[in-house]
């Protein structure tokens, strides 16, 4: 699961995986993604965050779904 953006480090968000360098959690991105703030917005409100971020963020999450549904 090695991806650049991504990092999990307990002393930062309690451990959460977050994009490299910042606090800004991969949930986070999903949540406003998610409830309809658009990519542009996100951006906007998070000038430390790139796309590649972003999209880094949702195979993330995609993996980890992929992963979790594999263990059942």
């Amino acid at each position: 699961m090695a991806n650049p953006y991504i990092q999990s480090d307990p002393s930062i968000m309690m451990g959460k995986p977050v994009i490299a360098g910042t606090r800004i959690t991969v949930e986070l991105i999903l949540e406003k993604l998610g409830s309809g703030e658009t990519m542009d917005e996100l951006l906007a409100a998070h000038p430390r965050l790139t796309r590649e971020a972003v999209a880094a963020a949702l195979a993330f999450a995609a993996q980890v779904l992929r992963y979790a549904s594999a263990v059942r």
